[in-house]
């Protein structure tokens, strides 16, 4: 195992990693095409860290796919990004199904596309009962908005006060997974943009100027060979956590 980057220790993984996979259309741009061929590219990223993260027995992975602000780039590149994204998921259905690899989806579906809402469906019904990695697929999503329609749906149901997180986040989308250890964002950019606002609260950020169709499982190892090395101590000394360790 982890023969390419023996490194990585099997006994400090993160639970739970989150990508922004930033880069496509600059990776585009430099060979001159344009940037829905870069989107294309950057599913063969997506296969690589899947697979990756079900070798290591990672158990969450959510990547950032389309943003609540993605819906202010040119109509084409939206449209042609919903075909991809409807297309790829009835695409790859039958290897999900075959690598125990659940999809779920995250964020406001009611803008979206019938057609890629259809194909959300059926690859959620399809791999429901999967096991290995839950692949969580953040569309249309925004973490001010899934906070906002969190409280919108407390209000909704009446309730009089929230006494705790937990009770929180069974209102947030992401609510049914547990926090984001190690947040990745490809491209060079240092920044989170709205991903994960209330999840990844305590996550351990690693950014690289790779850009996302380059993204490869080396890269995923050292990113996460980094995060080994970090001390997470969540508001107490370093001397309080080697005591309890």
């Amino acid at each position: 195992m982890h023969t390419e980057f023996p490194h990585i220790n099997p006994h400090k993984l993160p639970r739970h990693v989150a990508i922004i996979m930033d880069g496509n259309g600059r990776w585009a741009k430099q060979r001159q095409r344009r940037r829905v061929f870069g989107h294309m590219q950057g599913i063969e990223s997506v296969r690589k860290v899947v697979e990756a993260s079900r070798e290591l027995g990672i158990e969450h992975l959510t990547l950032y796919t389309f943003s609540t602000e993605n819906w202010q780039r040119p109509k084409d590149e939206v449209d042609a990004l919903m075909e991809l994204l409807s297309e790829t998921l009835l695409k790859e259905k039958e290897n999900l199904i075959k690598n125990h690899i659940r999809i779920q989806i995250i964020g406001d579906r009611s803008k979206l596309p019938e057609k890629v809402i259809e194909a959300f469906r059926e690859a959620e019904k399809a791999t429901k009962s999967n096991y290995e990695l839950s692949l969580n697929l953040a569309v249309n999503y925004g973490g001010k908005n899934e906070i906002i329609s969190a409280v919108n749906r407390i209000l909704h149901d009446e309730k009089k006060q929230i006494t705790n997180e937990t009770e929180f986040e069974q209102y947030l989308f992401s609510g049914h997974l547990p926090d984001v250890d190690l947040l990745i964002r490809t491209g060079g950019e240092q920044r989170i943009s709205n991903f994960l606002l209330w999840k990844a609260a305590y996550a351990e950020l690693y950014f690289t100027k790779i850009l996302w169709p380059d993204f490869d499982k080396i890269h995923y190892y050292e990113a996460i060979a980094d995060f080994q090395k970090r001390e997470r101590r969540y508001g107490k000394t370093s001397e309080q956590i080697q005591h309890e360790k």
